[in-house]
């Protein structure tokens, strides 16, 4: 029997290779996205040899028009079973001083890359009435009116995490009984070079390992999350979280302007 197929971006290294290789340790073939492809062909030859698993290397930068189109093509074409949006990168800098162009990167990278392989991988998948879709975003997305010195300026990062957790909610509601699911992974601090990229010495922070975040992201797809937080064992803020977004949108709805504004 032929193994199922995952495409797997920013599997280079972190939470990313370890998504890889889990899945090929639980007989997935994949296809592995990111810019480094010395990493990611040393990925596929371990794989490979460790479990028997066909790797599949595509290098492309996420930052760009031609990237994105590139993993979307092949998004598109493949048979896939999992699609695992995990690239990222932090961009951390106060609004003002963030350079336009690693802004547009930023959006690049986390929102239109996201919207446009989805898009590009769901048709098939809603054909065969089976798949997944992991988006990988931060607990940085709730963070809007957090002031706490410890958080890095994040104005377009936690901004666009914010976006994947509202578009994930929302096409996993589309999605229901198409035999397809929407799951958004919500990690806190995880120990991998992504805070070393930054320049943040986070040596001294408890974090989880990178092995745990994705085995627990994986998990939570298989019992039909739609939200994944894994450091978090009382569920209940995300729950009065979507419940007070009920409630300000049954609240709302008045033709009239609220009296504080008269």
């Amino acid at each position: 029997m032929s193994r199922p197929l995952a495409l797997v971006t920013g599997a280079s290294a972190g939470i990313g290779e370890s998504f890889a290789r889990q899945l090929a340790a639980g007989g997935h073939d994949l296809i592995v996205v990111a810019r480094r492809r010395d990493r990611l062909e040393a990925l596929a030859a371990r794989l490979g040899a460790e479990h028997q698993a066909k790797v599949e290397v595509l290098a492309a930068d996420l930052a760009t028009e031609a990237g994105v189109d590139a993993v979307a093509a092949r998004a598109a074409a493949a048979p896939l079973d999992l699609l695992i949006n995990n690239a990222g990168f932090g961009g951390y800098r106060r609004f003002v001083e963030l350079d336009p162009k690693v802004a547009d990167g930023l959006l690049s990278v986390h929102v239109r890359a996201v919207v446009q392989v989805t898009r590009a991988a769901l048709p098939g998948m809603v054909a065969r009435k089976q798949g997944g879709i992991i988006n990988v975003a931060s607990l940085l997305a709730f963070s809007g009116t957090v002031t706490d010195g410890f958080f890095p300026a994040r104005a377009v990062y936690a901004g666009a995490k914010a976006f994947l957790v509202t578009f994930t909610q929302i096409l996993a509601n589309e999605l229901a009984d198409t035999g397809v699911r929407a799951n958004v992974f919500l990690p806190g601090v995880v120990a991998t070079e992504f805070h070393d990229v930054q320049g943040m010495d986070l040596s001294k922070v408890p974090r989880m390992s990178a092995d745990d975040a994705a085995r627990a992201s994986l998990a939570g797809l298989r019992l039909g999350e739609v939200l994944t937080a894994p450091g978090m064992e009382d569920t209940s803020p995300l729950q009065k979280i979507a419940e007070a977004q009920r409630a300000a949108l049954g609240n709302a709805r008045s033709t009239a302007p609220a009296s504080r504004y008269r």
